[in-house]
């Protein structure tokens, strides 16, 4: 469960407020999130996930509001419930795809379990490039590693930042397939920020900032 209500953000050094819709997302619901370049969608995306702290209002995830953590606690939570498919990729480049998901679970405090990794990367058709360094993957196995790091440690929450904006028409409905999948597979809730209007007919829920 995902709610927020009377969000509110500054940037320091602007003046300009930006305020958001409450939403209240319940169990197995998705949403996609519109809106032009500017508008603030990425800001809404970091405040759902606790990166960045509103003016007012509250993030409350699966009961717990954002607000009343501690820095610690924050860290922790989001590293256990949060999984994120940013924009640009940030796989370590030193690592294989595995010890990528490795990593991830390690920071998660999440069991290594190597039949589950075996299995994730089946699903998104990345077993053959297990051992590959991150850098000799092509742009389309970068894309699903991110979709892989997001979801390998079974959030509660999978939030994804414009991701099929770049993509043509084959991959952008492969990748939703992917992000629908995975959020089912994992009992999660998915919300997606994009300009993307191709990929509302995904989704029942959508709001327009």
């Amino acid at each position: 469960m995902v709610k927020t209500n009377n969000l509110t953000f500054k940037y320091k050094k602007e003046e300009a407020v930006f305020s958001f819709p409450s939403i209240n997302i319940q169990e197995q619901e998705n949403l996609l999130i519109l809106g032009k370049s500017g508008i603030g969608k990425t800001t809404f995306l970091h405040l759902l996930a606790g990166i960045l702290q509103p003016v007012s209002g509250s993030v409350v995830i699966d009961e717990v509001d954002l607000n009343t953590l501690s820095h610690a606690q924050l860290d922790k939570f989001r590293g256990k419930n949060i999984g994120l498919v940013f924009q640009k990729n940030h796989a370590i480049t030193s690592l294989s795809v595995v010890d990528n998901l490795k990593a991830r679970l390690f920071f998660s405090r999440k069991t290594i379990k190597p039949s589950e990794i075996d299995f994730l990367l089946e699903q998104l058709d990345l077993m053959e490039t297990k051992n590959s360094k991150v850098n000799e993957l092509s742009e389309g196995q970068l894309q699903r590693l991110g979709i892989a790091m997001a979801v390998v440690h079974e959030p509660k929450i999978i939030l994804a930042d414009e991701p099929t904006s770049s993509l043509d028409d084959e991959n952008c409905n492969i990748v939703m397939r992917l992000l629908q999948q995975q959020a089912q597979k994992n009992n999660a809730n998915l919300v997606v920020i994009t300009h993307d209007a191709r990929i509302t007919s995904s989704f029942k829920n959508v709001i327009t900032l």
